[in-house]
């Protein structure tokens, strides 16, 4: 098939973006990577009377740390985010995440906003902005409005954007200490959609103990999901091999998956428990690793 017909525009900030949404609403689409919403269009499973071209927009690109924060603006490509020193010093499970997004070529299109929007609950970028507590600002015509991550995935390729609004930037909390992390996934193919997908990030103090921790799961509920009882159980002091086994048995029998013609919630309660262990026993490996190296 072939996409609707559709009119197009290219703007040239994020003013002009708010007021072309506000005044087509639903009926519009932005485009930076395409990589989700021309496929879509192909196949008509949608069909938008305006496609607004956002490539051109410079506040929506770039990538700075302020404060205790990394800041990646929206339509920043997923390849700049995989090769940025700052993003390797401050937020590495990005760039882990990043690692199992398509392939290159998708990469080098894509967007982090056009992955954030598009929802898809076993995408890469949606649950490590969900495990590291990622705000996500977004605008309208009006001002501008700060949306948790865990708050900004309502189901799947559902989200708290409003028709007028833009995805501007995604902050993610830069976490201290001796921190570890680490991303695992099972695909049908490489660069598929993850069956399911596990992130694990540590953070250890001088001591050794855990002082922070993270845990979350793709593909096993309408949402990206965090394993509180998992990350309650770990500050408690359980970081021994043994006790990290016994910890992603608990994950598992948390979660509520339901089975499709990919893989049956057995299959997926399975691989959950496999990649929790898998990713919890890098994660701390990682930040034991690197609490060495700085003492």
């Amino acid at each position: 098939m072939k996409a609707a017909s559709f009119d197009y525009v290219r703007a040239g900030s994020i003013g002009e973006i708010c007021e072309l949404l506000a005044e087509h609403g639903p009926m519009s689409k932005l485009i930076a990577g395409g990589q989700s919403l021309v496929p879509m269009m192909a196949m008509r499973l949608t069909k938008p009377s305006l496609l607004i071209d956002i490539n051109e927009v410079k506040e929506l690109k770039g990538i700075s740390a302020q404060s205790d924060n990394l800041i990646i603006a929206g339509g920043t490509r997923q390849h700049q985010i995989e090769a940025s020193s700052e993003v390797k010093r401050f937020c590495p499970m990005v760039q882990k995440a990043l690692f199992w997004v398509g392939h290159p070529q998708t990469r080098n299109r894509g967007t982090l906003g056009g992955s954030l929007v598009h929802a898809d609950p076993a995408a890469e970028l949606p649950l490590v902005s969900v495990l590291l507590d990622a705000e996500i600002l977004l605008q309208d015509a009006d001002g501008e409005e700060s949306v948790a991550a865990s708050e900004f995935f309502l189901a799947p390729l559902v989200t708290a954007l409003r028709p007028d609004q833009c995805l501007v930037r995604v902050s993610f909390p830069i976490w201290s200490g001796a921190v570890g992390g680490s991303f695992h996934e099972v695909s049908p193919r490489r660069g598929d959609f993850a069956i399911v997908s596990a992130a694990a990030q540590i953070a250890l103090d001088e001591a050794g103990n855990c002082s922070r921790v993270a845990v979350g799961l793709g593909g096993v509920a309408a949402t990206p999901i965090r394993v509180f009882a998992v990350e309650e159980a770990i500050l408690g002091g359980g970081l021994a091999k043994t006790q990290l086994h016994e910890l992603a048995r608990l994950a598992a029998d948390e979660i509520d998956p339901e089975g499709d013609l990919h893989a049956s919630a057995e299959y997926r309660r399975e691989v959950a428990y496999v990649l929790i262990e898998r990713a919890l026993t890098d994660a701390v490996q990682e930040a034991r690793a690197r609490m060495g190296a700085s003492s």
